[in-house]
């Protein structure tokens, strides 16, 4: 019996955690003008809003079913995988298309994003 009431305190969680995820994505999908900028919101959304619904719903089997669900793991993993690689995918077409501004040149190009060491700076031992 404690336990159950337990797992019903932690189920909520998880669908309150869910729901404010999912809350946060549309408000940000709404809100946000440029595709680069409005695809933090579902990124986020697509992985702890639904990684949220998933475990409740892996708690509410466990503690109200038949056992252990695998198939909430299963969608988890794959969700986790492929959400960072469409994402990259649609930054890199908004990207290439060239529609939005130029990002401002960086300051000392030369160094920029590399393992370069500028001969100023003496490398750290």
């Amino acid at each position: 019996m404690i336990l159950e009431n337990i797992a019903v305190y932690a189920l909520v969680l998880f669908l309150l955690i869910g729901s404010l995820f999912s809350l946060v994505g549309v408000i940000g999908l709404l809100k946000f003008n440029d595709p680069m900028t409005r695809l933090h919101a579902p990124t986020k959304v697509g992985t702890v809003g639904v990684g949220a619904f998933l475990v409740a719903s892996m708690i509410n089997s466990a503690t109200f079913g038949d056992g252990w669900s695998m198939q909430e793991l299963l969608i988890m993993i794959f969700l986790f995988v492929t959400a960072p690689i469409s994402a990259n995918f649609i930054a890199k077409v908004h990207m290439h298309s060239q529609v939005g501004k130029t990002p401002p040149p960086p300051i000392k190009d030369d160094i920029w994003s590399t393992l370069a060491v500028p001969k100023s700076d003496p490398p750290e031992e």
